[in-house]
Formats: C-alpha cells, sequence, structure tokens
C-alpha cells in the first residue's frame, strides 16, 4: 500500500471551527466515495473509531453498519456506553455481538502473554467476519487508522490497528476519514461531532483490554476483580481532579495471593496494583505523584468492594526499566 502523507499545507486542527472546516470537507468526501452502497466499521468505543462512526452517520447516515463485539474483557460500563451513544442517542445501525463466552472459553488456561493476544486478535477477526457474512451489500469497510500509525509502520497501517486478516471474499475498500490526524485532532473533532468527554478523552487502551491487566491464566473471577478495582481507581481519580491530568491509569490483578486478615480471620487473596503513568509519546514514561490521602481511600475502597483481594500496591517504576502494561 502506498503510504498516505499529510500535505505539509495542512492546517493543525486545534479549535472548533478548524474540526467544523474538516468535518464539512469529510462528509462531502465520504458521500462521493460511498454513495448509496453500505460501510461496515468494527466500533470499539476508543475515540477513532467512535469519531469515525459519528462522522459515517453525519455523512451517509443508515447507510452504515456498526459492529460492537464484547469479548469480555472491556472496562466496566464500556459496552453500555457504546450502545447508549450510538444506537440510543445517535440512532446507528448498530449490531452488538456479546462473545464473552466464547473469548473467555478460548483463553481458559492460558498463560503466555503473546499467545493470549494472538488467541483474542484472531478470534476478534473471526467474530467480526462471521458478522460481515451475514450482511448484504455490504462494500466499504471503515477503520479508525490515524496518521501516527501510518508513520510507524512500513507498510503504510499497523496491523493490529485495524481489522486485518479478514477473508479475502469479503474485498472491502477502505475507508479511513481520519487517516492524516493526530491523536489530539481527532479529539478536537470529536468534540465538534458532539461526542461525549469520557469517549473522546478516553485514556489510551489495549486491543486485549484487560486481558494484560490479568497477568497469567485468565480467571472469571480475576477478571472481575480487576474491571471492579479499576472502575474504583477511574472513577475517585475523577472526582479529585486527576481525570485528563494523568495520561494513563488502571489496576493489575497479578495470579499470586498473599495472606490477610478479615473480620478478624485468616484470608488468602490477591493483590491489586495501581499504575498511573504521564508520556508525552509512550517511550518513556514518569509516575504520577499521586496524593497519600486519596491513595488511602482508593486502597480502603478496593479492599472493601473488591472480592477477593485483600492488600492493594502502588507502582512507583518508571519506563524505563518498566513498561506501561504488565503483558
Amino acid at each position: 500500500m502506498e503510504q498516505a502523507k499529510r500535505p505539509e499545507t495542512m492546517e493543525r486542527i486545534t479549535t472548533a471551527e478548524l474540526a467544523k472546516a474538516f468535518i464539512d470537507e469529510q462528509v462531502g468526501e465520504l458521500r462521493k466515495q460511498i454513495g448509496d452502497k453500505k460501510v461496515l466499521l468494527a466500533l470499539s468505543g476508543g475515540v477513532d473509531s467512535s469519531v469515525v462512526a459519528a462522522l459515517l452517520i453525519k455523512a451517509v447516515g443508515q447507510q452504515l453498519v456498526c459492529v460492537h463485539v464484547n469479548h469480555g474483557l472491556l472496562r466496566k460500563g464500556e459496552p453500555e456506553q457504546v450502545i447508549k451513544v450510538f444506537r440510543d442517542e445517535m440512532k446507528a445501525n448498530l449490531i452488538y455481538v456479546d462473545a464473552t463466552e466464547r473469548f473467555l472459553g478460548k483463553l481458559a488456561g492460558v498463560s503466555d502473554p503473546e499467545t493470549k493476544r494472538k488467541i483474542i486478535g484472531g478470534e476478534f477477526i473471526e467474530v467480526f467476519a462471521e458478522e460481515a457474512k451475514k450482511l448484504e451489500g455490504i462494500e466499504f469497510l471503515a477503520q479508525g487508522t490515524i496518521y501516527p500509525d501510518i508513520l510507524e509502520s512500513e507498510q503504510g497501517i499497523k496491523a493490529h490497528h485495524n481489522v486485518g486478516g479478514l477473508p479475502p471474499e469479503l474485498n472491502f475498500e477502505l475507508v479511513e476519514p481520519v487517516k492524516l490526524l493526530y491523536k489530539d485532532e481527532v479529539r478536537v473533532v470529536g468534540k465538534e461531532l458532539g461526542l461525549p468527554d469520557n469517549m473522546v478523552y478516553r485514556q489510551p487502551f489495549p486491543g486485549p483490554g484487560l486481558g494484560v491487566r490479568c497477568p497469567g491464566a485468565i480467571t472469571r473471577d480475576r477478571l472481575e476483580a480487576v474491571r471492579e478495582s479499576d472502575a474504583i481507581l477511574r472513577e475517585e481519580f475523577a472526582k479529585n481532579g486527576l481525570e485528563g491530568k494523568v495520561w494513563q491509569y488502571f489496576t493489575v490483578v497479578p495470579d499470586f495471593k498473599s495472606t490477610g486478615i478479615r473480620d478478624g480471620k485468616r484470608t488468602f487473596d490477591w493483590p491489586v496494583i495501581i499504575r498511573a503513568v504521564n508520556t508525552k509519546d509512550a517511550i518513556t514514561a514518569t509516575v504520577e505523584n499521586v496524593p497519600y490521602e486519596l491513595m488511602q481511600h482508593i486502597t480502603d475502597r478496593i479492599v472493601h468492594e473488591v472480592k477477593g483481594v485483600n492488600r492493594v500496591l502502588y507502582d512507583f517504576t518508571p519506563k524505563p526499566t518498566a513498561t506501561i502494561e504488565y503483558e
């Protein structure tokens, strides 16, 4: 594929006025490209695919078919938010696929990080392809490719950033309306399109989801401990002014237990590790200095509200030597 190049004369999208001009231009281009045909989009709920969905809804309405696959590794409330924003509020043609049992069944007993990633990625492609084959009249595949993806790939587009590996018989033509934008520009466009802040400014979230924050073989109870503790952390950061200030924050529940005490009795439960970092390029990262009193409060909530947890740890390690994610 020939590498797309951002025109040197293209102005940085930093204001609502520039975003509106970009949206108007793209709506015209999308209508010209798609015509009266149908276009398919894998809608994860992340900012890139969400902005593409909102652009296409504005341009071609019900000609867009969105497929949201819940692999059971999403954060608390995310599938519900996608349905609320796109199906209920924007009246999108949205297909919701709950493939939780399918994914967790495939992942049962698998502890190697790379093997887990391959299972999650491969299974996602299979589920999406199955849904695509059920549909008629689809000629276009929309993707949330952005300019850094192109810059960082020798072949033009990072394989892990799009729905690569679809069966060749589907033979879709690509639609990539934000491929010349940087992430901060995509966010400005998303705001102008009316997407909610917690979707526009969503933290980076890995494709394998909570699967990489549940090191070792994923179990349902440990996965729920990650999901619930992460929800508490995000809620408290939002309440205390850290949402938007800290680049990425999440919890991890490793596959080992330690002794503790609850209601005067000995327990043998998991720890929750909190990770909160700041970075400009994700190549290096520093650890956020979270106020001690807030950490005490978050710890108290997690150990009392999350089942199977008896201690909370804070990861002070910068990148390098540690990576941001655990797997």
